[in-house]
């Protein structure tokens, strides 16, 4: 069964809750939205993992729009409703703030899924899997090689049993410098998982990282499936 685009990863995701963004009104799936809360100073700070106890406020907008609501004094009466006058302080840094915790997330639970075992590395492992139609998700850093991960791509295709689709790994919002620093080895460019748990859980703060950051790859429609739903990934086309 093909997953319908803009639908929510998680094995939850027919359940999971909605919150409003602050800025827009709009619901969403908290899973889509980023967390505010205040530390006990009052500052206000990103929640990335959205577990931080006490009262929380959801926004959904990118970076770009939040910069503007921030300087045109939206954002500040936004979380003054929010919290309900508490005093506040917002750190004009806020935006990169946040940048900077959603891509710790983001490269926090690649290593988790790295520790436990999940996450294939090097072009070869990778291309194994793919032509065996056994990778649930493909991802290739934000400065990999176009000819690399074309190859790594029709692989994928292959063994999806969807040539001719389009259907390509994500173009991650993250760089291998970063990616190898996180996940403690050499010249991370490629990378892979087999499990689509593992998939999941990968994806809800990475869609989160690139609808803040607008980074302009694939990573907001992750090319998702396991093994056994090969008729139809969620997928990227070109």
């Amino acid at each position: 069964m093909r997953i319908p685009r803009n639908e929510p990863l998680g094995s939850d995701s027919l359940e999971a809750p909605e919150r409003r963004c602050i800025l827009t009104g709009e619901n969403a799936s908290r899973d889509e939205l980023i967390r505010l809360a205040i530390s006990p100073d009052g500052d206000v700070l990103p929640d990335a993992l959205a577990r931080a106890p006490g009262r929380g406020a959801w926004i959904g907008v990118d970076r770009a729009a939040l910069e503007q609501a921030l300087a045109s004094g939206k954002l500040k009466g936004a979380l003054a409703r929010a919290f309900k006058g508490a005093a506040l302080a917002i750190p004009a840094d806020l935006p990169q703030r946040i940048e900077d915790a959603l891509r710790k997330a983001v490269l926090d639970r690649l290593g988790l899924e790295m520790r436990a075992g999940k996450l294939i590395l090097g072009t070869d492992r990778i291309a194994e899997h793919a032509r065996g139609g056994a990778l649930a998700w493909l991802g290739h850093a934000a400065d990999a090689g176009e000819d690399g991960s074309r190859k790594l791509d029709q692989a994928f295709r292959v063994g999806m049993d969807a040539e001719g689709s389009g259907m390509t790994g994500e173009r991650l919002p993250l760089d291998r410098a970063a990616l190898s620093v996180a996940l403690g080895r050499d010249n991370v460019v490629h990378l892979a998982l087999a499990d689509p748990g593992s998939a999941e859980r990968v994806a809800i703060p990475l869609g989160r990282l690139v609808r803040f950051s607008g980074a302009n790859s694939a990573s907001e429609q992750a090319s998702v499936a396991g093994p056994a739903d090969r008729a139809g990934p969620m997928m990227t086309t070109n």
